[in-house]
């Protein structure tokens, strides 16, 4: 990793990651492989900074804990990439435990359960569904009846005011970094 650690992605520990790491790496991983309108790629920190805040107004009683959870639900995805859902289920089950071992590690690390609550994980999974809708038919080019068919249609209170904006990498980066910053000194 560019902070100088040495990860091993089949026995990850939480003293191997960095958010520095997490924060660069996805900052620089395109969603949708890249095939969204602009001049840069929707990386995988703003989508996750957009996740985060959809959170917020699903569960605006939640605790900060839950909140990084939300923030870091794609975080192994700084050195394993992203992936489409169809490719996932190519490569089978090895996608999906290492998957979850590179989650429990972060969690860890920044002191979350290995493993989330299944009600946190599943409005967390709402969040995440409501932000592929907004991409969709914001920088993916897809009607938003096309988008509902994979998505479903999000509840337009939760999405009002927000709109996806395509940034440099280092400036999403910095936002993500300062976020998780944010989010953990709020812990109990």
């Amino acid at each position: 990793m560019l902070s100088g650690r040495r990860l091993d992605l089949l026995d990850p520990t939480p003293f191997d990651i960095e958010i520095e790491d997490i924060a660069h790496g996805l900052a620089f991983v395109a969603r949708w492989n890249g095939q969204t309108i602009g001049d840069f790629a929707y990386s995988v920190a703003e989508h996750s900074l957009l996740v985060e805040d959809l959170f917020g107004r699903i569960a605006p009683k939640t605790p900060p804990k839950w909140r990084l959870a939300a923030l870091l639900h794609d975080a192994p995805e700084y050195v394993i990439g992203d992936m489409i859902s169809p490719v996932k289920a190519a490569i089978g089950t090895g996608y999906g435990e290492l998957d979850d071992r590179l989650t429990a590690a972060i969690h860890i690390r920044f002191g979350l359960p290995a493993v989330i609550p299944s009600t946190v994980k599943r409005q967390i999974k709402k969040a995440d569904r409501i932000s592929a809708w907004m991409e969709a038919t914001q920088i993916a080019g897809f009607s938003e009846t096309e988008a509902s068919k994979f998505f479903g249609r999000p509840d337009r209170t939760v999405i009002e005011g927000l709109s996806i904006a395509l940034r440099p990498p280092t400036e999403v980066r910095a936002d993500f970094s300062a976020r998780h910053g944010e989010l953990m000194s709020q812990l109990d």
